[in-house]
């Protein structure tokens, strides 16, 4: 079991999403179990309205999974690198840049669901093939300081974050 992180593994922005992820959960249980929750809250979505964002100026559906799936990426990314020692201070991304770069307008919500249980697939893949001790070691991304065990707990964190407002704010509105 990936054990919790202490507040001074990750930077303080990423405290509700560490947060969110009730104390003595298997973190690695809980991003399989978000898998399913993913399939079955974007899977009742049609590609029109996936088109549907519930302000002007906010990401439409097919953008906010697009950025759940790049963001899942990044973070796995860092925990690879972190965990085979990477030394260098690994690049901040600009969320909003990416979503604009990535086109997830033209795709459908089927292609873009296809993608995120890869990339989960992947994810878990990665920390489960991880050394206890892989989960203790400390880099630095976009200059703050991250533990292996902090980005597994930001990524669940994040998504159960991106789930709640997609429930409150764009499915509550359809």
């Amino acid at each position: 079991m990936i054990p919790k992180p202490q507040p001074t593994e990750y930077n303080a922005y990423y405290q509700p999403y560490v947060q969110s992820v009730p104390e003595g959960t298997d973190v690695l249980e809980f991003l399989q179990k978000q898998r399913y929750e993913v399939i079955q809250l974007f899977g009742r979505v049609s590609d029109g309205e996936a088109d549907f964002a519930y302000a002007p100026g906010k990401w439409s559906i097919k953008e906010l999974l697009g950025h759940m799936n790049d963001t899942e990426r990044i973070m796995a990314y860092r925990a690879l690198c972190i965990a085979r020692g990477e030394q260098n201070t690994l690049p901040g991304f600009d969320e909003n840049d990416y979503v604009a770069n990535a086109f997830f307008q033209e795709r459908t919500v089927g292609g873009l669901l296809e993608e995120h249980q890869v990339v989960r697939e992947s994810t878990i893949a990665l920390f489960d093939s991880m050394a206890p001790a892989a989960f203790t070691r400390v880099g630095n991304a976009n200059g703050s300081p991250v533990s292996v065990a902090a980005l597994a707990f930001i990524i669940a964190g994040h998504e159960r974050h991106h789930l709640n407002i997609l429930k409150e704010r764009y499915l509550a509105k359809l």
